[in-house]
């Protein structure tokens, strides 16, 4: 099978509406990102099934979408706005772990240009007024933070639930799904201090926890992106890519300021992700059946 670019080959309306709302946020930031996922599925094999019911967000919680932005979720859930839902297991088109690890980066790079905001939902966008828990935007607006972006991909791919909560995520043993009342032992590896053995040893849409210092608790979370990091020209870069929401303070491979928010950043050995990087977890173990399907 031919590899495709997710990020340039969008063929269904949910790729689509991803790709304008990329586009519309690198426009107001002036940001136009090198890189991209090269995939081996395609989008309609990755993400048919999100043209239906389950890709549309205003079904992405149990609160009915006409009360999102009313005083009643404002009281219970502040600057939050209402939590995920727990999605059931999707039925997929395929078994394999390769397959389910290319499915959750796929609905991950669906948020890409997303802003950094502290929010359950990477769509909620609140409306003047609203409480804000202050974060590098600057101002309040759609987005989402790192823990509550893994926590929801997951969730929206796979129907597994993730805490939201960065320290709990990190220490998980167990994720609930997939779907509701299920569970799934959580696998932690521990990363050795040379950087050159992480491609070896982590696998693509594994969670990669980071400390705000080298000595530090954890901070922040990543997913990984393995051989899927491209540049937009089909070359490899010289680091490895990670995909997570962060604030600002970070630069590509070209040089250029990446916004904050959710995009595909490098993760070379120097960087911040690699010297204050604490452990991974793996949720799609390489033996395992995949959700919404059993083995045969």
């Amino acid at each position: 099978m031919s590899r495709l670019f997710v990020a340039a080959l969008f063929v269904s309306s949910w790729l689509l509406a991803g790709a304008e709302q990329a586009c519309a946020q690198a426009a107001r930031d002036g940001y136009a990102s090198p890189y991209t996922l090269e995939l081996r599925f395609t989008p309609q094999q990755l993400l048919g099934d999100l043209q239906q019911g389950r890709g549309d967000p205003k079904l992405s919680s149990e609160v009915p979408y006409a009360d999102w932005y009313g005083e009643a979720v404002k009281r219970r859930y502040t600057s939050w706005g209402p939590p995920a839902r727990h999605y059931p297991a999707p039925q997929l088109p395929n078994r394999s772990a390769d397959y389910l690890r290319q499915r959750v980066l796929a609905v991950a790079l669906h948020y890409q240009g997303r802003g950094y905001q502290h929010h359950h939902l990477p769509d909620w966008d609140p409306p003047a007024g609203w409480p804000w828990k202050e974060t590098a935007g600057g101002r309040n607006g759609q987005g989402v933070d790192c823990s509550n972006f893994t926590a929801f991909v997951y969730n929206l791919a796979l129907g597994f639930k993730p805490t939201g909560a960065v320290g709990d995520q990190s220490e998980m043993k167990t994720v609930p799904g997939p779907g509701p009342g299920a569970s799934r032992p959580v696998e932690r590896i521990e990363l050795p201090a040379d950087r050159s053995a992480w491609p070896a040893l982590l696998r693509p849409a594994d969670l990669i926890f980071i400390r705000g210092k080298e000595d530090g608790p954890v901070t922040h979370v990543v997913l990984w992106t393995g051989e899927f990091g491209k540049f937009t020209d089909g070359s490899s870069p010289p680091q490895p890519l990670i995909l997570d929401s962060t604030g600002e303070g970070r630069t590509d491979d070209r040089g250029q300021a990446i916004p904050d928010g959710v995009y595909l950043r490098p993760a070379g050995p120097t960087t911040w992700y690699a010297r204050c990087a604490s452990h991974a977890l793996r949720i799609i173990p390489d033996d395992a059946p995949p959700a919404g399907k059993r083995p045969r």
